[in-house]
């Protein structure tokens, strides 16, 4: 059983979220992107995952605004540059994002990606956090499994937010196998690729017309069939934000699985962690 995401209140929260990186760049994208987060949490889309690194602060301060008055209904995901990961400086990032985002508390924080700063630092300054209420629970971003394996014995390491879509599987060799059998959430970044190129693939779009949906609502149902696995697309454009958040409903079939299968090979062995 894979460790739940809740609600302050205890409600389970969607397995598909929303993603921000991108946001907070442009003054002139502003109110856009503030609607369609707003929007996905009308449709059920409460986790919300962002950085202190997104527009250097600007992504934060998009979901600040996006979120007020909302803020009980949301699953709060930041996470911290791997240049911030001291004993002192976990804390002070943090505070930063919790002003950016304008509230009290984060209910995940994630250390963006590993760096020079021993893991055991970083882990002492995430409970610190943890006990003084300001994060409800802590995880990882782009370790894999050895990564993992240097946590402190015990470290309750709430998940594990890699690069997963169907062009990029390598993960489901060792880590999504290792995060599964240890109870630990694995969040998907990039659900849909970049650039467009995986969501024009024949395989995506053939599947997509057998279900009379589209290509992205298949791409992120396929990474949901993975028991744990929690997707965070990026849209800003109000008929995107609707269709990501059918997308759970979408069951594929194993012919479906067969095909996709087909055209973008499971790993038969180790590959390096992939990340952007």
């Amino acid at each position: 059983m894979s460790m739940p995401f809740c609600l302050a209140d205890g409600a389970p929260v969607s397995p598909i979220g929303q993603g921000t990186w991108h946001m907070g760049e442009r003054r002139d994208q502003r109110a856009r992107e503030v609607a369609a987060l707003r929007l996905g949490i009308e449709l059920g889309m409460q986790l919300i995952d962002t950085a202190e690194m997104y527009g250097e602060g600007g992504a934060e301060q998009v979901v600040g605004e996006a979120i007020r008055g909302r803020r009980e209904r949301v699953y709060l995901v930041s996470k911290v540059y791997p240049h911030n990961a001291s004993r002192r400086g976990v804390v002070e990032a943090c505070e930063r994002s919790l002003r950016r985002l304008d509230t009290d508390c984060l209910d995940l924080y994630l250390l963006h990606w590993r760096g020079g700063y021993p893991l055991g630092e970083t882990v002492e300054a995430f409970e610190r956090l943890r006990e003084a209420g300001r994060i409800r629970a802590w995880g990882v971003s782009n370790f894999d499994v050895a990564d993992l394996e240097e946590l402190p014995p015990g470290a309750a390491c709430a998940t594990d937010q890699v690069l997963y879509n169907p062009a990029e599987r390598g993960i489901e060799f060792d880590l999504l196998p290792w995060c599964q059998a240890r109870g630990m959430s694995l969040m998907a970044y990039c659900p849909l690729g970049q650039g467009g190129a995986l969501l024009r693939a024949p395989a995506l779009l053939e599947v997509a017309r057998r279900h009379g949906a589209q290509p992205a609502q298949v791409a992120l149902a396929w990474a949901l069939r993975q028991p744990g696995v929690r997707v965070i697309p990026k849209a800003s454009d109000p008929q995107h934000v609707r269709a990501n958040a059918q997308a759970a409903d979408l069951q594929l079939a194993a012919e479906d699985l067969a095909l996709l299968d087909a055209a973008f090979a499971p790993p038969w062995r180790k590959v390096p962690l992939q990340m952007v």
